[in-house]
């Protein structure tokens, strides 16, 4: 064999163990996609804060207060100096 088949074969098979590491280890995946989602929510929930101080001209105390400018659930948040505080958010 030549020195570029057996470099070849190794990169395979170590391709071939890191595919079924993830096959049998979801639940590290799934965590970390909660963790992105988390901080794209709290970063909506900023983004909704700030349009309803643009539209309203005053800052929101609750997040009641801004259903009409997220869609989802946004229970899990609450609002701390004008700022949404809650699962991502930097602050908490």
């Amino acid at each position: 064999m030549r020195l570029i088949e057996i470099a070849m074969t190794s990169a395979i098979t170590m391709s071939i163990g890191g595919v079924s590491y993830v096959a049998l280890n979801p639940a590290q995946y799934k965590s970390r996609a909660q963790t992105v989602a988390d901080q794209a929510t709290c970063r909506t929930v900023d983004t909704a804060i700030m349009g309803y101080l643009m539209n309203t001209g005053t800052t929101p105390t609750s997040v009641r207060q801004l259903k009409d400018y997220v869609r989802g659930d946004i229970s899990k948040y609450r609002i701390v100096n004008g700022m949404a505080a809650g699962p991502g958010c930097p602050q908490t």
